[in-house]
């Protein structure tokens, strides 16, 4: 039988993540990630479920190991996801536009009865795990439900771009998947799209003039060249039907 305590930790609940330091993104000026420390890479593909909107992923495929590359951000590279030079001769404009506030300062709080939902909007990737059974917002309000608060975890861990953290309400702590340091490319076969490169782990994000983004746990980082928000992404791959040849989309 479930605890009647609501700010019990359930047995299967992600635990607060220490990072570690391995391995780094460099936005390159108009140009790539670079990308160094033999970071994982592989693809991952959103799952619908019986709502009709995404609700898992699924691996794909794998890349070989390697302890430095360079990822498309334009978009245009014939080498995709690998840059290929084509950002110079396309004359790309990869300025970057988000904010350098943290995520707290960003956020604002839904307080349920068992969890918290911090929610920073500027950082949506359009993922939409956030939307099956009435909304991760309506599940923290009624989180004092042992089945609603393992859902709005579930969902809230599931969104790659880390717009929604939800926090234990006793002690005010994040609530995050264990992720090691790793790039995902993202598919969105619902969308017919190829979505952002999801970072995980905490790897060091680093911009073009040397500043270091907070480090996180979940974020995502555009790669189709047209997000407002670079270099994180802002669901611009979607509007655009942006395609990496995946197998995953619709031809």
């Amino acid at each position: 039988m479930p605890s009647s305590n609501p700010n019990r930790r359930h047995p299967h609940e992600p635990r607060k993540q220490a990072f570690v330091k391995k391995g780094k993104v460099v936005v390159a000026k108009n140009g790539p990630y670079l990308v160094s420390g033999g970071l994982p890479l592989r693809t991952e593909i959103s799952v619908v479920g019986e709502e009709g909107e995404p609700e898992k992923w699924a691996r794909g495929k794998k890349y070989p190991a390697r302890a430095n590359f360079a990822l498309c951000r334009c978009g245009q590279s014939g080498s995709k996801p690998f840059c290929d030079g084509t950002h110079t001769r396309a004359h790309f404009d990869g300025t970057e536009k988000a904010s350098r506030t943290s995520f707290d300062e960003q956020a604002e709080t839904t307080r349920g009865p068992a969890i918290d939902l911090k929610d920073a909007e500027s950082l949506c990737s359009s993922a939409r795990f956030c939307h099956p059974r009435g909304g991760t917002w309506e599940l923290t309000l009624k989180s004092d439900d042992p089945v609603k608060r393992k859902c709005a975890i579930q969902q809230t861990g599931n969104c790659p771009s880390g717009r929604l953290v939800a926090c234990d309400k006793k002690t005010g702590e994040p609530i995050e998947p264990m992720y090691r340091p790793s790039l995902s490319l993202t598919e969105d076969p619902q969308a017919n799209a190829s979505g952002p490169i999801w970072v995980k782990g905490g790897v060091r994000i680093e911009s073009a003039d040397g500043k270091v983004h907070e480090a996180r746990n979940r974020v995502t980082l555009c790669r189709c060249g047209r997000s407002k928000n670079k270099p994180f992404c802002d669901g611009s791959h979607i509007r655009a039907r942006f395609s990496d040849g995946g197998k995953s989309l619709r031809r």
